[in-house]
């Protein structure tokens, strides 16, 4: 069974490039809120991105396709989470055709109000692989 998406939308011609594409900055926004989403099953502390990984995209995005971003908390560290985030397209002109679009690793820090790094409180939640529930 497939896990729930932390988030799902599709994307409309406002989010082109001037290939006719989906801009590849659009996606990074939804990606680094997808991983927002995990970070925040650790509880409710005000989460900072401070790093994404190496992003390629193997895979265009065209209007009107569906996109799913899959999070999952990968490390939990003192001050930081790691956050795994894989995307997916399902095709408009054929639901029937799912692609991987590209997938990210992003690090957040807890910090408090004044930005300053704070322990995070809680650890690894149980949660699913990209899908698949963990072994």
């Amino acid at each position: 069974m497939k896990r729930d998406p932390a988030i799902r939308t599709i994307l409309l011609p406002k989010d082109t490039n001037g290939h006719g594409t989906i801009f590849g900055g659009v996606i990074l926004s939804y990606i680094d809120l997808a991983g927002a989403v995990a970070a925040r099953t650790l509880g409710p502390h005000k989460f900072v991105t401070v790093g994404m990984d190496k992003i390629a995209f193997p895979e265009p995005v065209y209007v009107g396709d569906v996109i799913s971003f899959y999070a999952e908390v990968a490390r939990v560290g003192n001050t930081s989470v790691t956050v795994r985030v894989r995307v997916e397209a399902q095709r408009f002109e054929d639901p029937s055709v799912t692609v991987k679009v590209t997938e990210a690793t992003v690090t957040y820090v807890a910090v408090d109000v004044g930005g300053r790094p704070i322990p995070i409180k809680g650890g690894l939640p149980k949660t699913v692989a990209f899908g698949r529930k963990k072994s």
